[in-house]
């Protein structure tokens, strides 16, 4: 089979796939969704499973076998795998109940013995788990170049997005200043030399932002930073065609020559780097380079999520601007969802996720998305990732609940937030688990807990309610925001699962619990907040998101006196900050939307 030739089909690409494995002579390949960097979204040059298979979610790993192929999904996306992948081709397997290493290990019907693997494409860590697993069954991983640059002939190329400087004004901190502490920790690690290939670490650490995916303002490349002289970075010289790279101690490489360089400057020394991101190729040429592996926590991630009095002003601006929008928009759905509904024109999904955005463009700062809006109504959002198609969206109507999820990102920082909109009468079992999470929501962000607390010791106040009804939902209850960066950003996690990182002043996080019934609805309550210093060293949450939450949908009788005043609170300041900025009919929304509970409960205008 010819590789000039364009594969339209994947039972062709697969093939195609295979007759590279013969000349590879190996006896399986494992293809993952990550790119080198191990981005949330790639580019469409690292596609390369969405080509191979069809299937088009963020997170998959793919076994191709000499007969046969095993797709690996998580929860998520079982049910779009099994719509996107032809059954004829390919078996679906869950991810995380049995990954590729554990399902080679208990499959007899296919003697995997040797399986190959592109090293750039798995992080150490990942590389290490197949390994151990691979091993009690005596088969062999292999590192192999990429084989998609030579069966897919029509790959889109490398994106070539233009990096453009991040003032030091709003970052503040030299990119100098950064560096000088970095080497001060990765001294106290005894460290000659750390690897870097998390794009947003870098743009942090040299006041640089890029554009190579839409919505993540990263440019993708790698560096190596040594104890003394200058940092390699190693980016397409396409991408610094604006940029004069003044003030920075910086010696710019081709990508290509980033393991070579590495390979050059490891020899004999500790050579630092971060197992959960970096390619496992890292190891692999240091290794060989004959340098001392030094796995650590990375020292940029950590210095990164303790914001700058700078950054943290700039979050609160650009929250300011956000909160216009929302405002704006939330009186914009007052109005249209009950009068298009009426004419028979309803307002869609898709119109109503666009409309915020066209809302942000108006106000000052704004740049683009920060994602995707999840826009969902009634049973669409009972799937958390949910995103309508035009032509397939569904309507807002009076009597239906409306989830969005949406941020934007702005030139002093990045924005998430979510509301939930009842359009009329709530059934009483919906109020009872909304009601829930609104609680849980309430407790975590009135909670005050030690300088050090780790986040996942303080995920269970946002679901206690929901637990006492029996109910919980499966994802998350908060993430780290980057500042004009990745809207996820590491380390900090709220949920269930470890987290080994202690919250202190300075660091950004949503809250933002759920619940989801299945073919009924789905509804959740999200702000970004500050982490701020207390007396006695303990810290506290302090809302960033200016947006009024839609009381409609709980049993406001069930409210604590401490929960009605945290959000009467609230909702002053939403109104005391914003109204003054606003149109003179949306400042009439916004009276309304945050009057006090009393004032409500009584029926009061």
């Amino acid at each position: 089979m010819s590789t000039e030739t364009t594969l339209t089909f994947h039972a062709d690409r697969l093939a195609a796939l295979r007759l590279w494995m013969s000349g590879q002579q190996v006896d399986a390949y494992l293809v993952t969704s990550a790119d080198a960097h191990q981005s949330e979204d790639c580019p469409g040059h690292d596609r390369c499973l969405h080509w191979l298979s069809g299937f088009s979610g963020s997170l998959g790993r793919a076994l191709v076998l000499k007969k046969g192929a095993v797709l690996f999904v998580d929860g998520r996306y079982q049910v779009q795998a099994s719509r996107q992948a032809d059954p004829g081709l390919w078996q679906i397997a869950h991810l995380h109940q049995t990954p590729p290493g554990k399902w080679i290990a208990r499959e007899t019907g296919h003697p995997c013995l040797r399986i190959g693997y592109d090293p750039m494409l798995w992080s150490v860590n990942q590389a290490d788990d197949l390994r151990k697993a691979l091993a009690s069954c005596g088969a062999e991983l292999l590192p192999l170049p990429d084989p998609f640059s030579t069966i897919w002939a029509d790959r889109p190329a490398a994106p070539k997005g233009k990096v453009r400087v991040m003032p030091e004004a709003l970052s503040g901190l030299s990119a100098s200043e950064k560096l000088e502490t970095i080497r001060k920790d990765m001294a106290g690690e005894q460290i000659d030399l750390w690897v870097e290939s998390r794009p947003d670490e870098i743009a942090w650490l040299l006041n640089r932002r890029g554009s190579d995916v839409p919505m993540h303002p990263v440019p993708l490349s790698f560096a190596l930073i040594p104890m003394d002289g200058a940092v390699s970075w190693f980016i397409d010289p396409a991408k610094l065609a604006d940029d004069s790279l003044d003030a920075l101690t910086v010696k710019t490489e081709p990508p290509e020559a980033f393991l070579p360089r590495l390979a050059e400057l490891a020899q004999g020394r500790r050579v630092g780097f971060d197992p959960v991101f970096a390619p496992d190729a890292v190891t692999v040429a240091a290794r060989k380079a004959g340098a001392e592996l030094v796995p650590s926590t990375n020292p940029i991630m950590l210095r990164k999520a303790r914001k700058t009095a700078a950054e943290l002003k700039g979050y609160r601006d650009a929250h300011h601007a956000d909160g216009i929008a929302w405002v704006t928009y939330c009186h914009w759905l007052s109005v249209e969802v009950p009068r298009r509904a009426a004419a028979g024109n309803p307002v869609t999904e898709c119109e109503a996720g666009d409309r915020i955005n066209q809302f942000r463009q108006a106000v000052a700062g704004y740049l683009e998305p920060s994602f995707k809006p999840i826009s969902a109504v009634g049973p669409n959002a009972a799937m958390c990732h949910y995103n309508p198609t035009p032509g397939n969206d569904t309507p807002l109507m009076p009597g239906s609940l409306y989830l969005l999820d949406c941020g934007g990102q702005y030139e002093s920082g990045t924005t998430d937030a979510t509301r939930t909109f009842a359009f009329g009468d709530c059934p009483s079992g919906l109020k009872t688990a909304a009601t829930a999470v609104l609680r849980g929501f309430l407790s975590l962000s009135m909670a005050c807990f030690p300088k050090g607390t780790f986040p996942h010791q303080l995920d269970a106040l946002a679901r206690m309610h929901l637990w006492q009804l029996g109910l919980d939902y499966d994802h998350g209850t908060g993430h780290g925001v980057g500042h004009n960066l990745l809207v996820h950003e590491y380390p900090h996690r709220l949920g269930k699962l470890p987290n080994p990182f202690g919250l202190e002043a300075g660091n950004i996080m949503t809250i933002e619990p759920g619940y989801y019934l299945e073919d009924g609805f789905g509804l959740r309550v999200e702000n970004q907040v500050e982490v701020v210093a207390g007396d006695n060293g303990f810290c506290s949450f302090r809302p960033l998101t200016l947006v009024p939450i839609d009381l409609g949908l709980f049993s406001l009788d069930a409210l604590s006196p401490e929960e009605i005043g945290w959000l009467d609170a609230y909702h002053a300041r939403v109104r005391a900050e914003l109204m003054d900025e606003l149109s003179p009919e949306s400042r009439v929304w916004l009276a309304s939307a945050t009057r006090p509970i009393a004032a409500l409960q009584s029926g009061e205008a």
